[in-house]
């Protein structure tokens, strides 16, 4: 029960480490006990080498690593959500559960984001049949289906589902003729540019969330004006929404990967989905960023404008970190949307430690705890001298082609949460 982690690195696959399971807590699945070490030859070539660690925080070398729970870093790699239960179908596997995580991680995690990846889960090439990958149209028609139909026509599409989150995603490749093909299956010499097509969640046939898709392309653009880090437009189309992925970056005929860490991994905190406090996000981003302070404005920022547009899903995989170049950013915005609108009412995932459901942050002390890394006034400041902004978000909006009742059912709260803002205002001394 061992499985090898390679990690692209100097412009290619390296294997980098090996993990095992315990065999007598195998079907704990990721609750199991498990031990990981790095690859000896690995290790000697990489040794200072804070580019080469897994995670960052994971020193390279020879070190023996035992860990109680699966390492976070690790749950990154698995299918979950929508991804799960279509690898559950392609495994012929009725029953989920911790026993199958396993199963998964050696079968599914052979291109998921970032620079990480499962060599047992590495698929052949296509057949010489498929080279030709499948037009937009077919995804387009397809939708949800899209895979199975791709299966039946003997595609290579393991890895297409490789992504988290309950809404049926994709990662295709498209070539320098604009066909598709899942990742994987392209040549990175052929490779022009990569995607994540990402349909609704739930039911097609329900009004919110197709909703809530159509306006993430919008809302997006909110956030450019709002001053966020932000990627290339999404483009929404026929009820499919293609999202340029910026993990991957193209030059000439050779593929850039960066690492990409969730903050849930990057905080180290175990498990699918717990729910855990802003401030320990930001006692992580403060140790492992290369900028703390420029990287926890950045964080404010966008929780300032996830409350106001209420993003209510805003849990510790749909934030994440870049390794760009030597240095750890917080990497561009992404999954924002409106989320109040889920039928399952999600409610704030994350909230600071100083914040009540239902009611505003306390901004003034949130500055105070981020004062090591902040300074507390200058950031009292700023956030206050944010409220004009947020003020003008319904305007924003409508520029950006928010739906209109989403704008109308936003005002009052937006207006609330300006009034928040303004409270952060420092005090003047007598």
């Amino acid at each position: 029960m061992i499985c090898h982690i390679e990690i692209y690195l100097d412009d290619c696959w390296q294997t980098a480490a090996k993990f095992e399971p315990y065999p007598n807590t195998l079907e704990l699945g990721t609750e199991g006990e498990c031990r990981l070490e790095y690859d000896v030859d690995y290790a000697v070539a990489n040794l200072q080498n804070p580019n080469a660690e897994l995670l960052p925080g994971l020193p390279v070398g020879f070190e023996l690593f035992r860990f109680k729970t699966w390492p976070p870093f690790l749950i990154d790699l698995l299918p979950a959500g929508a991804g799960r239960r279509a690898w559950l179908r392609r495994m012929l596997i009725e029953k989920d559960g911790p026993h199958v995580d396993w199963h998964l991680l050696i079968k599914g995690a052979g291109n998921p984001p970032g620079h990480l990846r499962i060599a047992e889960a590495v698929q052949p090439p296509p057949p010489d049949h498929f080279r030709n990958g499948f037009p937009r149209i077919d995804i387009l028609e397809r939708r949800e289906d899209f895979l199975e139909y791709a299966a039946e026509r003997g595609a290579y599409v393991a890895g297409a589902s490789s992504v988290q989150g309950e809404a049926p995603k994709y990662l295709l490749v498209e070539d320098a003729n604009g066909m598709f093909h899942a990742e994987g299956a392209l040549g990175d010499e052929n490779a022009r540019k990569f995607w994540l097509v990402k349909f609704p969640r739930g039911s097609r046939t329900d009004r919110r969330n197709q909703q809530v898709l159509k306006n993430e392309a919008p809302y997006l653009e909110v956030a450019r004006h709002f001053g966020v880090r932000v990627g290339e437009s999404l483009e929404y189309r026929d009820g499919a929404l293609f999202v340029p992925r910026f993990d991957r970056v193209v030059e000439g005929v050779r593929v850039k990967r960066y690492g990409m860490h969730s903050l849930y991994a990057l905080a180290n905190i175990p498990g699918f989905g717990a729910t855990v406090r802003h401030d320990v996000y930001c006692q992580a981003l403060a140790r492992f960023v290369t900028d703390p302070a420029t990287e926890l404005r950045e964080y404010l920022l966008r929780d300032v404008l996830n409350l106001a547009l209420r993003n209510t899903d805003n849990h510790g995989r749909n934030t994440a970190v870049l390794r760009v170049d030597g240095e750890i950013l917080l990497s561009p915005l992404f999954d924002f949307a409106p989320m109040f609108l889920d039928p399952e009412g999600i409610n704030r995932v994350s909230r600071w430690e100083d914040e009540s459901p239902g009611s505003q942050p306390e901004w003034g002390a949130i500055c105070e705890k981020l004062g090591d890394a902040l300074n507390s006034g200058e950031t009292r400041t700023w956030l206050s001298s944010l409220s004009e902004k947020v003020e003008r978000l319904p305007e924003v909006m409508l520029k950006c082609q928010v739906d209109n009742d989403l704008v109308e059912r936003l005002a009052k709260w937006i207006n609330s949460v300006a009034t928040g803002l303004k409270e952060a205002r420092p005090s003047v001394s007598a």
